[in-house]
């Protein structure tokens, strides 16, 4: 039998230094053909600088080791590491915080000990094995969104009960049967047709949608609430509350697969989307025991029962409402969209790296207010608007389109407020453009704007003349662009290449239905 040898490196968690134990020899039994015999003699552990294992010398029973041989091999199972050992008779698994089968009768340690499992137990019957490292803070913050959510749900729906008369003698059941059917029809009507006219923003918008439904969803609680109070208005109040309830149920719903696969590393969208579910169960429980215990404590004064819901509304709604803010921050999404596309190469263009997704999420926020208008020559994607003045620069532009540009870069002009209009940047893409064709075009755009902003004086000076603009800006506007397609051609492979390897989706660019307009060309 050929002898095999490995080299333990340590018999401690670190395994930091050296160590071996004595040779330990097999015997192969020669009177059993093809049935080797193994027979293992023990022998005082000795520290040396290799353990080697012969078969070239028998052994022979004896004592047992002093010292049991750890084997360097660590194993994590169910929140347990747990080391191999050999004690001279058996192969075993030994905890390496103090052993797998000692008993310890120091209550400090037991305690931290059962804690630490307890905690590990829940961690893993919470959160999906392989995750982004901010998926944890995100769960956090979700159990105070879901809690109170569910919490103001219960005493809503207890408001509405009041209003319609269940529990009363003179209530009518099949009235009572025939409105709650009518609000629930007309609210899953509403959803339907919300989410088929908005459904590219679910992926443009993610953030600002999902929050603004949010706060909706909790106004919403509050004119359910408003039910016991008018009674005779309970179908137009119980609709209007149901109607957004639900627009705001198609947006958690449209958007939760791109959240989740936010966080799935390892391709394991199905494991994140079943915790998901997990915590929706368990925290929405957690929520109605919440407001079973606020009843069960006003159970005994009416006129404390009838204000509740009006006291604790605005509570839990700002409780609700912060965990829904906070836990949006922590989702990097890794799509491009035309926001998040351009925080990466305006980043590329003044420092000269590619921004990590957790960075531009920072940057991006969650978006409730516009910011286009607060940028000096924001860019746009789309078309020219003939409703304003079209600058001479942008019919040049056109003028100078060829059958191989899949896109042109041209002057745009649009209102600011009522009566103020301003310059930005237009960026037009034709039919069959891909997302390297609109990358290099936004960052022909972006590396123009920054060279008319770090000479704005002139160019405001122009822009006061109107829309006729000299000769020399003409040729000034042709050299930028000339210069930004030669900036575009030498840096685009490299930052594509770290796009991807950061983990950006590169392949597409999600633009909102505006910006999805194309031209085609016409070879005259």
């Amino acid at each position: 039998m050929q002898s095999s040898s490995f080299n333990p490196i340590s018999n401690s968690l670190q395994f930091q230094r050296p160590w071996i134990f004595p040779e330990t020899h097999f015997a192969v039994g020669i009177g059993v053909p093809n049935k080797p015999r193994f027979r293992l003699t023990p022998r005082t552990v000795i520290r040396t600088s290799r353990t080697r294992y012969r078969a070239d010398e028998g052994l022979d029973d004896g004592p047992g080791p002093s010292t049991p041989v750890r084997f360097p091999v660590v194993l994590l199972r169910s929140g347990r590491v747990s080391q191999y050992v050999w004690d001279g008779v058996s192969l075993q698994l030994v905890g390496v915080d103090g052993g797998a089968s000692s008993v310890s009768f120091d209550f400090d340690d037991g305690f931290r000990t059962m804690y630490r499992a307890c905690g590990l137990a829940v961690k893993g019957f919470f959160i999906p094995k392989n995750v982004s490292e901010h998926y944890v803070l995100y769960v956090k913050w979700k159990f105070l969104h879901r809690v109170f959510s569910s919490a103001l749900q219960v005493i809503a729906t207890q408001a509405m009960f009041r209003a319609i008369g269940v529990g009363r003698t003179r209530s009518l059941a099949s009235a009572a049967a025939l409105n709650w059917v009518l609000k629930d029809g007309l609210g899953r009507l509403s959803r339907c047709i919300y989410t088929a006219t908005i459904a590219s923003s679910f992926d443009t918008n993610l953030k600002r949608v999902r929050f603004s439904t949010a706060i909706l969803f909790s106004l919403s609680i509050g004119v359910e609430l408003l039910t016991p109070a008018f009674p005779q208005y309970f179908l137009l109040l119980a609709s209007i509350a149901n109607i957004v309830k639900q627009i705001s149920l198609g947006c958690y719903l449209s958007t939760a697969s791109a959240v989740h696969r936010s966080f799935a590393v390892a391709d394991n969208l199905g494991e994140v989307a079943a915790k998901a579910q997990i915590q929706s169960v368990c925290f929405d429980n957690l929520g109605l025991i919440l407001a079973a215990l606020l009843n069960f404590l006003s159970k005994n004064d009416q006129r404390l029962q009838a204000a509740l819901p009006f006291v604790v509304y605005p509570i839990f709604a700002a409780m609700d409402l912060f965990g829904t803010y906070q836990g949006l921050k922590h989702v990097h999404l890794q799509t491009l969209t035309k926001d998040r596309l351009e925080i990466i190469l305006c980043t590329w263009i003044e420092q000269g790296y590619v921004p990590t997704p957790a960075e531009v999420s920072e940057r991006e926020g969650i978006g409730l207010l516009c910011r286009k208008g607060k940028v000096s020559w924001p860019i746009r994607i789309g078309c020219l608007n003939l409703e304003s003045q079209i600058p001479k620069l942008s019919m040049l532009a056109m003028r100078s389109v060829c059958n191989k540009d899949y896109y042109f870069i041209c002057m745009d002009v649009f209102c600011r407020g009522l009566t103020t209009n301003t310059h930005g940047i237009l960026l037009c893409l034709r039919e069959g453009a891909r997302a390297a064709d609109i990358s290099m075009g936004l960052l022909q755009a972006c590396f123009i704007r920054k060279a008319i902003v770090s000479n704005t004086s002139v160019w405001d000076e122009e822009i006061n003349k109107g829309i006729k603009f000299s000769d020399a800006m003409a040729k000034e506007w042709v050299g930028l662009v000339e210069d930004s397609k030669k900036y575009a051609e030498e840096n685009g492979c490299n930052l594509v290449k770290q796009m991807s390897s950061l983990g950006w989706a590169v392949k597409n660019v999600l633009l909102s239905t505006n910006e999805q307009i194309r031209y085609s060309f016409v070879d005259d």
